[in-house]
């Protein structure tokens, strides 16, 4: 999508600026004052999936929201930095260059490997928050199908502008039901509007290709920054095990495990999400 044209409505749009950090022009918004906290989307959304959660965190924390390459309104500038180290190495130098120094990461999903692949990388933070993070591997036959369909479709070149062109209220809630959550209509018609994009969906289907989580897992013992792992109990993309998982490899790790929720937790119950985080940052919550 493009940055203003497209933004009508958008979220936290008063807080957006692009930025041009080679090789990519990022998308960011930043508000607030006090400890200054960095969110990390999962694939195929954008920083629109913290709407509920930013308006709380900004209360007592700087807020920095960035879109990944590619997605919502960040512009790639290659399409060979769509895997998890380069994606990792790309935020770290934005980072560097807007003096973000942020004190926890908070990642949903995929967005919590490139949390903990920064770390790993030796960029500096104290603490490392995953929300349903995807840090496991698809199991059998689906972890022999999954990357290699996602390979073939981005590199068939009709392949995002047909699934895009395709998309429909009834496909995404469709697709967005089958996360376990519940979120609202507004966050429905946001995600439609994502996947309506080409661009958006063809940067998805690319960091799909490109992703490679095994040197990550390994490295799991090395990383001895405070890690917590929120889980949400109906969680149908990311089992709830993923977590438990790598909890018990990480040095450092805990879990917070909110029963009734499903992938997309900060965007169906953002309060419960806050109060998560005020307690994963050892935080007292509001009075």
């Amino acid at each position: 999508m493009k940055w203003p044209p497209d933004a009508a409505h958008w979220p936290m749009a008063e807080y957006s600026r692009i930025v041009h950090c080679p090789p990519h022009r990022w998308h960011v918004q930043v508000a607030g004052k006090g400890s200054s906290l960095l969110l990390i989307h999962g694939a195929g959304g954008a920083a629109q999936s913290w709407r509920n959660l930013f308006p709380l965190l900004i209360r007592d924390h700087r807020v920095i929201c960035i879109d990944l390459p590619g997605q919502g309104f960040s512009q790639s500038g290659s399409q060979s930095r769509y895997g998890l180290a380069e994606m990792a190495t790309d935020i770290a130098a934005l980072c560097q260059a807007e003096g973000f120094k942020p004190d926890a990461i908070i990642g949903h999903s995929a967005g919590a490997a490139i949390s903990l692949k920064m770390v790993l990388d030796g960029f500096q933070t104290k603490r490392v928050i995953g929300i349903n993070a995807a840090l496991g591997e698809f199991k059998g036959v689906a972890g022999l199908l999954f990357p290699a369909m996602a390979k073939l479709l981005s590199m068939t070149p009709m392949a995002a502008a047909l699934f895009s062109s395709t998309a429909s209220p009834t496909s995404v809630k469709k697709l967005l039901d089958g996360t376990g959550s519940n979120i609202d209509t507004t966050g429905h018609a946001l995600y439609l509007k994502l996947i309506r994009d080409r661009k958006h969906v063809d940067a998805t289907l690319s960091m799909m290709a490109q992703w490679d989580l095994k040197p990550l897992l390994r490295a799991f013992p090395r990383i001895d920054v405070p890690v917590s792992l929120i889980v949400g109990g109906m969680d149908r993309t990311v089992p709830p095990s993923v977590s438990s998982d790598a909890a018990a490899r990480l040095p450092n790790a805990a879990l917070i495990s909110l029963d009734q929720l499903g992938h997309l937790a900060h965007e169906e119950d953002a309060e419960t999400v806050a109060n998560a985080i005020r307690v994963a940052l050892n935080e007292k919550g509001p009075a």
